[in-house]
């Protein structure tokens, strides 16, 4: 039979074994009800949501005009690299100098980028933005590389 102090025994001899996890049971649920109540304190609020909403601004009638002119001396052949105005990437291999592309968009910004190496001595770059310049470069070294960038074209 049982007696009282083996019953005690036997007690104290559980709770030694399972102190720790009836701790960790208990903070777990003591941090999960403070993790409850601050959300509902601090993210309560229900914000109305825009997802399906669209502008009704169909004004087109002021577009920006952003034009990337590349120079050299007469004859130089280049290779050119572009980003248009949804900021894809654009490579023009060979062509002749002076060359220059429009990009006409209805963005108010666009960040402007064109880079360039000829095959002479010199080379130059140029951001024009609806009439003015935005960013101008030129380099003269051998097989010149120019860039010209702009973040608000």
């Amino acid at each position: 039979m049982w007696t009282s102090k083996a019953k005690d025994s036997a007690i104290l001899t559980r709770l030694a074994r399972a102190w720790i996890p009836l701790v960790m049971v208990v903070v777990v649920a003591i941090g999960g009800f403070a993790v409850w109540r601050i959300r509902g304190i601090f993210g309560s609020e229900q914000l109305p949501t825009y997802a399906g909403s669209t502008s009704v601004d169909t004004d087109k009638a002021n577009p920006k005009r952003v034009r990337y002119e590349i120079f050299g001396a007469p004859g130089t052949v280049a290779d050119i690299n572009y980003i248009d105005a949804e900021g894809d990437p654009h490579q023009v291999n060979g062509a002749t100098l002076p060359w220059s592309i429009e990009i006409v968009t209805n963005s108010p910004a666009m960040a402007g980028n064109v880079l360039a190496q000829g095959d002479s001595d010199f080379i130059g770059c140029r951001i024009v933005s609806d009439g003015v310049v935005k960013d101008e470069r030129t380099t003269q070294r051998v097989s010149a590389y120019v860039y010209c960038f702009t973040k608000s074209a």
